[in-house]
């Protein structure tokens, strides 16, 4: 294992190991190559991980596909047992894993533990879902023969995840997968790769067969992911990450016909009504605002506030948002922790000084603090033109701009006026306005008086430009499964 920094955290990196998981065996990059894994709140190096050539992504796959037969066959009761044993071994392991994370993503300890636990919810409930795997036998409409449907696993997958929730996106990916019966080759983001590698370890502990999850770290992921892809021994794509790179991706993906999974960028709507409860509407504006520092593809990003509601609002919105200790997540009394690095933090500043040249109202915030690593102040923008940017882009920070409306039908209008379609929030006490401006969002789900849409045990995903398919109840692992007819003349 590479060697680690003396720091706070250190036995955690020391626990973890940092080549390639290629058949069930750790084996370091081909020439030995390496690159950094960098603390964002630092901007130190953390420590050295494997960086895979060609070759090496290559062999991954050639593992998953040589595995795929037999781990096909396995029962559903089988799969299902090696699941609940990674939930039960993440468990055992929270609190080392979640000071990993803390360390490579930066965001707060306690944020880290709750990803955690989502990971593990992912992780049992499609421990569940192995079993209840389902077909159907029913009788030829003319009587003479009889029709069954039958759901097998697709194949063997790519799996490419995100920096920013490297832990429960990576369980949302694979937990699903191993139900079904589907070999994996994981592809971690460059910026946090620790927490994948250790979950490999976890699920290799849990009786996972060698070749049926491989982890393949690399510092350059189109150069990898683009020859594995245009191998075409994969079925399946699985990709969470910006629309762009999605589109890019679905395009080497049909060469081959592949089946694929997006989860991409997201522009979502906070709305505000006259009649909404301001202090629930303020406490889920923070949770969906600043969770891991605003990084989140369901992060409010335009919040539409009545006119005669917005200047309380944005008050105590400000008020609120002034409050957060920055610093390194691993510090005590820190809840808010810093960007994922510098591109991010100078794209975020750029959003804001446009809005700011336009003409927005500066509430609080607004610049980066005179500390080391990525941080960004949390920032309140009052009356955003429509002409800035930040209105139509993905802030990914912890920025909030508010712009208020006066009719239900102009913010929906407002609302809608985007490529994206991730998630929608809106809060209101009138349940007939509650349904009414839910049913007319175009988004795949809608927080209706709540900050939150993650569950497990639900379908996860947009529509328009923020992706295809879902994550996440029984649609998630349907994603894994192909549909077979068998028709049976009697």
């Amino acid at each position: 294992m590479a060697s680690v920094a003396t720091i706070d955290g250190a036995q955690a990196l020391a626990d973890v190991r940092t080549e390639l998981f290629i058949g069930g065996e750790w084996r370091p990059a081909t020439g030995g190559a390496e690159f950094d894994v960098v603390d964002p709140s630092t901007g130190q190096p953390l420590c050295r991980v494997a960086d895979a050539t060609v070759g090496d992504a290559l062999a991954a796959l050639d593992a998953a596909v040589a595995t795929q037969p037999a781990f096909a066959a396995t029962t559903p009761r089988e799969r299902s047992r090696m699941l609940y044993r990674a939930w039960e071994l993440l468990g055992e392991r929270r609190d080392a894993l979640a000071v990993l994370m803390t360390l490579e993503a930066g965001k707060p300890v306690a944020e880290s533990r709750a990803e955690i636990e989502l990971a593990r919810e992912f992780v049992l409930h499609f421990a569940e879902e192995a079993v209840r795997i389902s077909g159907n036998y029913q009788e030829s409409p003319n009587g003479g023969s009889r029709m069954i449907v039958v759901h097998q696993p697709v194949g063997p997958t790519l799996l490419v995840t995100p920096w920013n929730f490297p832990m429960s996106m990576g369980c949302r990916k694979v937990a699903p997968a191993i139900a079904a019966g589907c070999t994996v080759v994981v592809k971690p983001a460059k910026e946090t790769p620790l927490t994948m590698l250790a979950l490999a370890e976890i699920f290799r502990e849990a009786g996972v067969p060698s070749g049926a999850v491989n982890v393949v770290t690399t510092s350059s992921s189109s150069s990898v992911v683009g020859p594995l892809i245009a191998s075409g021994k994969a079925r399946k794509l699985s990709f969470t990450g910006s629309t762009e790179v999605g589109r890019t991706l679905l395009a080497q993906a049909s060469e081959h016909v592949m089946k694929t999974s997006m989860e991409l960028g997201g522009n979502a709507p906070f709305i505000v009504f006259d009649d909404a409860d301001l202090d629930n509407a303020l406490e889920a504006l923070m949770l969906t605002k600043m969770r891991n520092a605003g990084e989140t593809c369901t992060a409010a990003n335009r919040i539409f506030v009545h006119r005669s509601v917005i200047d309380e609002f944005s008050s105590r919105l400000a008020q609120q948002m002034s409050g957060f200790t920055m610093g390194r997540g691993v510090d005590e009394g820190v809840d808010l922790g810093p960007l994922i690095n510098a591109r991010q933090q100078a794209s975020v500043g750029e959003l804001v000084n446009d809005a700011v040249e336009r003409g927005a109202e500066l509430m609080v915030g607004g610049k980066a603090p005179d500390l080391p690593g990525f941080f960004f102040e949390p920032t309140v923008l009052k009356n955003v033109p429509a002409d800035a940017r930040i209105r139509h882009e993905e802030i990914f920070g912890p920025v909030a701009p508010l712009v208020a409306f006066d009719t239900e039908e102009e913010v929906i209008a407002l609302a809608n006026d985007t490529e994206y379609g991730l998630v929608s929030y809106l809060f209101t006490e009138n349940l007939r306005r509650a349904i009414r401006v839910a049913e007319a969002m175009e988004s795949g789900m809608v927080g209706l008086n709540q900050g939150s849409v993650s569950n497990a045990a639900a379908p996860f995903g947009g529509i328009k430009q923020s992706g295809l398919g879902r994550e996440g109840g029984p649609e998630g692992i349907a994603e894994f499964l192909e549909t077979k007819f068998i028709a049976v003349q009697l």
